[in-house]
C-alpha cells in the first residue's frame, strides 16, 4: 500500500527478512500495525512466525532473553521486539494458557487473539494481511472481539478492561455484542490480580480521554465492583494526582505512591497552597495539587524558592541548643519548640538565625 511506503524501520525489516530467508514465515502483528495505520508512532513490535523457538534461537544465537510465550525479546535502539511462534491455546486457567501447541497456520494464530484491530498483520514488504476485518473496524473506530464474545471474555477477563482501555485511548466505540458481554461478565474482573487491574486503570487515567474510560467503567458497573468512586476530576499528567481525585480504598499502591496520593488529596481538600503547604508536603505534591486547584506552576515555584526553610534540617538550631536554652531535660517538649520555631519562621515573624532563635526561646521561657 502506497500510504505505508518506507514506514518500516530497516532493523525490523531485516529481522523479518532473516526469518523468511531461512524458509519460515514472519509477520508484524498487533499494536505496531494498528498504530501505523492510524498514523501513530509505536516502538513495541510483535512478530509472529512459524519458526519454532529452537529455530529462532539458532537464527539469533546471541540472544538469550526468552519471553514468557515460547519466543524471545530483542531490544534494538528504541524498539522493543517480541518474536513468538504461531500457536493455538487449548486451555486457560486464571487467564493464562496452561496448554498450547505450536502450529504452522497464521490464520489459527490470529483467531486466538483478542480484538480485530490488534490482529492486522504486515509482511516485510509492508503488505497488509487482514484475516478478521480489522482494517474495516479500524476505519469504523470500533473495538470488536475476534470470535465468540463469551468464550474470549471467560478465558481471559483482562480483555474486559483492555476493551475499555482501547476505546478510551483510541476514542473508539465498543461493538454492541462486546459491550453486552462486558456487562454480563463484569464480575470476572474480581478474579484478576489488583496489579493487572491497576495497570489497565493507570493507562486509562493517564490518557487525556480519561473521562470516556471512566464513563465506560461506570456504565458497565465495573467501578462499583472495584469500589471506586469519583466526582469531578481534573486531568494532570501524574498518576498519583489522578488517583488522588478518586476514592479507591482497596487498591495496593507502593509506599511512596500511597504517601503522594494522601498528600495531594490533603492539599486539594485544604484548597490553598502557602508556605506551610510547601514545607509540609513538598514541591512535587504541591505542584501536582496546584494543577488541580488551577494554581500556576510559576506561582508555586516562586513561593517555594522564597521559603526561609524547606525542612526541619534547615533550622539553624539543634536539639541540644534548645535544651540548653530552656535548661530542661530531653523530652517531647523539644519537638513542640521546634514546631513552634518552624511556624514562626514560615510566618516570617523571626529569621532563621541561631542567635535570633535562641533569643526567641529564652523570651518564650520567661513569658
Amino acid at each position: 500500500m502506497s500510504t505505508l511506503e518506507s514506514i518500516m524501520n530497516k532493523n525490523i525489516k531485516n529481522i523479518l527478512k532473516k526469518i523468511e530467508d531461512n524458509g519460515y514465515k514472519a509477520y508484524l502483528v498487533g499494536g505496531y500495525v494498528r498504530d501505523t495505520l492510524l498514523g501513530k508512532k509505536s516502538y513495541d513490535i510483535d512478530i509472529c512466525t512459524n519458526a519454532l523457538p529452537v529455530n529462532l534461537h539458532k537464527l539469533f544465537p546471541n540472544n538469550n532473553n526468552s519471553n514468557n510465550y515460547g519466543g524471545f525479546n530483542l531490544k534494538i535502539n528504541e524498539y522493543n521486539i517480541d518474536i513468538t511462534t504461531f500457536r493455538e491455546e487449548i486451555k486457560y486457567e486464571n487467564r493464562k494458557p496452561t496448554e498450547l501447541i505450536y502450529i504452522d497456520s497464521l490464520e489459527k494464530d490470529i483467531l486466538r487473539r483478542d480484538f480485530t484491530i490488534n490482529a492486522i498483520c504486515m509482511d516485510k514488504n509492508e503488505k497488509i494481511i487482514d484475516l478478521v476485518g480489522g482494517v474495516n473496524d479500524l476505519n469504523n473506530h470500533l473495538i470488536k472481539v475476534i470470535g465468540d464474545v463469551d468464550t474470549k471474555l471467560e478465558e481471559d477477563p483482562l480483555r474486559i478492561l483492555r476493551a475499555i482501555r482501547f476505546a478510551c485511548v483510541l476514542n473508539f466505540d465498543i461493538d454492541g455484542d462486546l459491550y453486552e458481554g462486558i456487562c454480563k461478565y463484569n464480575k470476572l474482573i474480581l478474579t484478576l490480580s489488583k496489579d493487572r487491574v491497576k495497570s489497565e486503570l493507570n493507562k486509562i487515567l493517564m490518557n487525556k480521554n480519561y473521562l470516556k474510560g471512566l464513563k465506560l467503567l461506570k456504565d458497565t458497573n465495573i467501578l462499583e465492583l472495584l469500589e471506586i468512586d469519583y466526582e469531578d476530576i481534573t486531568y494532570v499528567n501524574d498518576i498519583c494526582g489522578m488517583w488522588a481525585q478518586l476514592k479507591a480504598p482497596n487498591f495496593a499502591f507502593t509506599k511512596q505512591e500511597n504517601m503522594n496520593i494522601i498528600n495531594i488529596r490533603q492539599i486539594i481538600n485544604e484548597g490553598v497552597i502557602n508556605n506551610f503547604t510547601l514545607f509540609k508536603y513538598g514541591l512535587y505534591n504541591s505542584l501536582v495539587a496546584g494543577k488541580i486547584l488551577n494554581i500556576k506552576d510559576s506561582v508555586i515555584n516562586k513561593m517555594y524558592n522564597k521559603l526561609p526553610i524547606k525542612s526541619k534540617d534547615d533550622l539553624d538550631i539543634n536539639g541540644e541548643e534548645i535544651i540548653d536554652s530552656l535548661n530542661i531535660q530531653p523530652s517531647k517538649k523539644i519537638r513542640e519548640v521546634e514546631e513552634e520555631l518552624i511556624r514562626e519562621i514560615l510566618n516570617n515573624k523571626i529569621p532563621n538565625k541561631n542567635k535570633e532563635l535562641k533569643k526567641y526561646i529564652i523570651n518564650r521561657k520567661e513569658n
